[in-house]
């Protein structure tokens, strides 16, 4: 199921060129142009603070937004450019481009864990250490999952789970070829057995194999 999209709000860019994206930053506004999916490119300003609210959120060019303009109808659209003062590194110009629902776009997605209580590791006092919350993956523009699933049933300490490990929907794909790291269970070194170091070396050892 995909997640909600969040809104950009925009309004209609009056004239166009230097002297209006000028009159937009003077009145508080990031001028901006909106291009693609067939249509004429559509001049736009954004609320500067609204903007740089969003930018310092970071993930702004690896998020797909909903783009609200008065008089036209809601268009899902991802950033390509964002312009920026040379010296006080802030937003000056930004570049939209609409999306057809069959685009396929790179996107950051959330990774859930679950099965805690199914994960033999965790009960004998192992930590999940989780080295990518997010993901890059490569998805359909109507079709884009809110999260992925990790399953820890079954997990032991020194398990080390890779995106090869997860069963991702139908027709998405992570944008990293390699089959890296997700997360793994280790021991704190207070409550890790001799088994417990055994297995992780193992494990180690196995990596650098792959490697």
């Amino acid at each position: 199921m995909a997640g909600k999209i969040p809104d950009l709000i925009a309004t209609v860019r009056t004239g166009t060129g230097k002297g209006a994206a000028r009159q937009a930053r003077r009145n508080g506004a990031v001028p901006g142009i909106v291009y693609g999916g067939g249509i004429d490119p559509l001049p736009i300003n954004i609320d500067y603070n609204l903007l740089l609210k969003r930018l310092r959120a970071g993930r702004f060019l690896s998020t797909l937004w909903n783009l609200k303009v008065e008089g036209h109808d809601d268009v899902r659209v991802i950033c390509r450019s964002v312009q920026k003062d040379v010296v006080k590194d802030l937003p000056t110009h930004i570049d939209l481009m609409r999306l057809h629902q069959n685009s396929r776009i790179k996107l950051y997605i959330h990774v859930n864990f679950e099965g805690h209580e199914e994960a033999p590791g965790l009960k004998k006092g192992g930590t999940l250490v989780v080295v990518r919350p997010e993901v890059e993956l490569e998805v359909l523009a109507s079709e884009i999952p809110d999260h992925i699933t990790v399953d820890l049933t079954g997990r032991e300490v020194g398990d080390v789970i890779h995106i090869g490990d997860v069963t991702l929907p139908k027709g998405v794909v992570p944008t990293i070829k390699r089959n890296f790291v997700i997360a793994n269970i280790a021991a704190p070194s207070g409550l890790r057995s001799s088994e417990g170091e055994d297995e992780a070396e193992e494990v180690e050892e196995t990596e650098a194999e792959e490697e």
